[in-house]
């Protein structure tokens, strides 16, 4: 069957390609000639021969009728071949159509399936979003329920940190306060709300606020953590001592937002330091003052028993006397080390001047220094080149121990000649003080001039490369020896020449004693004055009140400078009173304003807790006369009749006092109480102001005593100056001498050796105010 397809093609291809006439004509012949075959083929088989006729026939024949018939065939088969061509055409477009068909359909599928995924997630969506409103209702109900438990948790959080005892605060990038809790808002004396917007220059005292400020940028600057300990001062005027550690922080995007600041109190700890500290150098000092102390008499056991050893004794009494001098020796020698081996700087060095023979003094150190060279084979001898004062005032055993550390000196490193001691005095201040000079002179071994320079120092010991004098001194002696004389407003100086011995030049200025009996005027017929105070200590305000009120005057005050610039009006007062050290300002300043402001003044008087020693000093800052406090009725009786023309004065007799129990008593009662102030008020305004006076003293002191300790503890130098101030004055205004006068000492911080008396001066007032209160009042219940 194929093989016929495959004919029928090729005929049909033959047709196209010759055309339908040639491939006729080529078919016709090819048909005729076929015919001629087929008729010479039949007729030999019929015939046996083939005859002309016979092919003739059949080539007209095949003429006439084959060209017809394939003429038509042709055609047929034309335009058969045209529809098989337009068959195929169609076949093919059909093909196209269902190409583009499946391809739309495809799509389509495709469509259906992006539309059945979109109608999926479309579902999924709702589905979501229905899930996503259950879970966003529950997510609201879970931040409302976070939101309060975080309120909780807060409000949890800030009672900590409000409860917390230490300091917590923040600041922003630019040392702004951001907030802070109760500790730091009771330190600065503001809530929280003001405190925030505020820079530590508007919260704390300069010197505060500048290492505040420059440890705040050390944070910024370093971008780390700082701990360092710093003093800061609460609003009543106490100081503690904090440890701070200040944190940098920042936001969730690592902006850098500033610095949160914590602190912790620790003054307790400092002040145990403190004690630990005080209690070693109290024994260093102990240890030195009895090595010291007991070295004068060892050396007098020492000598004599050198002395006795020369006489006629028994074998067994010299054997006993040798044991004695070595033992003497020996432990003279452990003194020594001990100091050597404690060497120390002299903390506590105060004098305690009283009434002195000098006379009597120079002839007992004459006596020993002649004994102790005796026992050296050497000579001593002392010279008075002018004639001596008689009684000085002076702290003979301070004035003893500095003479014989130098005597004692200047005989160690002397091994042949002697020690000449040389004495004069020269009167001054008018005859109040003298001068007195001693020069020890020696013929030992010398100081080096190198050297002359240095012996003075703590520990310093001038070493000798001959003999067996190892070094002058202790490194100890001369200079706590320097530190006395500088007490008693006198030096020490020294000349040496190596070889040929050394020259100690002491110089002192004490004053002379004399006996004066002062009769204080009275002042009386005195009209009643309108007077204006300004006073800022609520006890000294009490008394002046109670003494110028009693007196006639009417009073009225002022605490503060501020407050007395408000109210003072110069037509309404005949005297003005002035403290000299305010809270704000100084008395001073007020005086200064006023004299600018107004033309026309009442006097001006000052009123100071200090030693008046001239006036003109306060003349000369705008004041017209100056009383010490506390006010005694006679320094005020006085100024007023100075300064109002009111001076009819005269002279009564002192006001006699009661009886007391005993003469000890009184002694006791002239010791720590100012009695003549007390008597001549008391006579004045009665007992009962005194008593009030005391009961507001008693409440003060434990405010005072407390600020006190948190200045010692801090090493302020002015606050404990100014607290001591306020002490001297309150117990001045009640007649309590010894405290008053031990605080005089303790506000004065340009006194020599104040540090190193100061603590004590602390404790005594602190230990002592309390029974020198009892005191008073059983002198008040006496004169009841």
């Amino acid at each position: 069957m194929k093989p016929m397809k495959n004919l029928a093609q090729y005929y049909v291809d033959l047709l196209v390609k010759l055309g339908i006439l040639r491939f006729s004509i080529l078919l016709a012949l090819a048909l005729v000639a076929l015919a001629v075959v087929v008729q010479v083929g039949i007729t030999l088989a019929l015939k046996g021969h083939v005859d002309d006729i016979d092919i003739v026939r059949s080539v007209f024949f095949g003429l006439l009728i084959t060209p017809w018939a394939v003429y038509f065939l042709s055609v047929v088969v034309d335009q058969l071949e045209e529809s098989r061509q337009r068959l195929s055409k169609l076949v093919s477009k059909l093909k196209d159509m269902r190409a583009r068909d499946q391809v739309l359909n495809q799509k389509l599928q495709q469509n259906i399936v992006k539309l059945n995924q979109e109608i999926e997630e479309r579902i999924k969506a709702e589905e979501a979003r229905e899930m996503a409103m259950i879970d966003l209702e529950a997510e609201v109900r879970q931040r409302e329920k976070t939101q309060l438990e975080l309120a909780e948790r807060t409000a949890l959080l800030r009672s900590f940190i409000d409860a917390s005892p230490d300091l917590i605060y923040y600041r922003n990038a630019n040392g702004v306060f951001s907030g802070c809790n109760r500790a730091m808002e009771e330190l600065t004396g503001r809530s929280e709300h003001e405190l925030v917007g505020l820079t530590p220059w508007d919260v704390y005292r300069k010197e505060i606020a500048q290492s505040i400020v420059e440890t705040d940028q050390e944070v910024f600057t370093n971008d780390s953590p700082l701990t360092y300990e710093q003093w800061l001062e609460y609003p009543d005027g106490r100081k503690s001592y904090f440890e701070l550690r200040k944190v940098p922080f920042y936001s969730k995007e690592g902006d850098h937002l500033g610095l949160v600041g914590f602190g912790r109190d620790i003054t307790e700890r400092k002040r145990h330091e403190e004690s630990l500290e005080k209690a070693s150098r109290d024994k260093t000092t102990f240890i030195s003052t009895i090595s010291h102390e007991l070295r004068t008499p060892l050396n007098g056991i020492v000598g004599l028993s050198r002395m006795l050893l020369d006489t006629t004794l028994t074998q067994e009494q010299r054997k006993q006397m040798q044991t004695i001098n070595v033992s003497a020796v020996t432990l003279g020698n452990i003194f020594n080390d001990i100091i050597d081996m404690d060497k120390f700087d002299r903390r506590k060095l105060e004098l305690l001047p009283a009434p002195l023979d000098f006379e009597e003094f120079v002839v007992e150190l004459e006596s020993l220094s002649a004994l102790m060279a005796e026992q050296k084979g050497l000579r001593f001898d002392l010279e008075r080149l002018t004639d001596l004062p008689k009684i000085i005032e002076v702290d003979a055993t301070r004035l003893r121990q500095v003479l014989w550390n130098v005597i004692s000196n200047a005989m160690k490193f002397t091994k042949e000649g002697g020690v000449v001691m040389t004495v004069s005095s020269e009167t001054i201040d008018d005859g109040s003080k003298a001068e007195i000079t001693m020069d020890i002179e020696d013929t030992g071994i010398g100081i080096p001039e190198s050297e002359i320079d240095k012996i003075f120092a703590m520990y310093y010991q001038v070493k000798s490369g001959k003999d067996n004098l190892h070094a002058v001194g202790t490194g100890i002696g001369l200079s706590v020896s320097r530190q006395l004389i500088n007490l008693m407003d006198g030096d020490i100086m020294v000349s040496s020449e190596e070889g040929y011995g050394s020259t100690f030049t002491i110089t002192i200025h004490v004053p002379l004693v004399e006996d004066a009996a002062i009769n204080e005027p009275q002042y009386h017929n005195q009209r009643a004055l309108n007077i204006f105070m300004v006073e800022d200590i609520e006890l000294n305000v009490t008394v002046a009140r109670s003494l110028l009120e009693s007196l006639g005057h009417t009073v009225t005050v002022a605490m503060t400078g501020t407050e007395a610039l408000e109210k003072f009006v110069p037509e309404l007062y005949d005297l003005v009173f002035l403290d000299i050290q305010l809270p704000d300002m100084t008395g001073f300043d007020i005086a200064q304003l006023l004299r600018k402001q107004y033309s026309d003044l009442p006097p001006l008087v000052a009123l100071t807790a200090n030693v008046l020693k001239n006036k003109n000093e306060y003349r000369e800052k705008g004041m017209d006369d100056a009383i010490s406090k506390p006010l005694s009725v006679s320094a005020v009786q006085e100024v007023i009749a100075k300064m109002t023309g009111s001076d009819e004065q005269v002279n009564e007799p002192a006001i006699e006092q009661a009886p007391s129990q005993s003469n000890m008593t009184d002694e006791v009662y002239l010791r720590l109480l100012d009695v003549d102030m007390l008597e001549s008020y008391v006579s004045i305004v009665g007992a009962q102001p005194v008593v009030d006076s005391i009961e507001l003293f008693e409440q003060m002191m434990p405010s005072y005593i407390e600020v006190l300790d948190s200045n010692m503890v801090a090493k302020d130098q002015a606050g404990i100056a100014s607290e001591a101030h306020k002490i001297k004055g309150a117990a001045g205004s009640i007649g309590l001498k010894r405290i008053q006068g031990i605080a005089q000492k303790a506000q004065t911080p340009d006194a020599p050796a104040w540090w190193e008396n100061i603590t004590d001066w602390v404790d005594e007032i602190k230990n002592e105010y309390q029974s020198d209160i009892q005191v008073l009042k059983q002198w008040l219940a006496q004169r009841k």
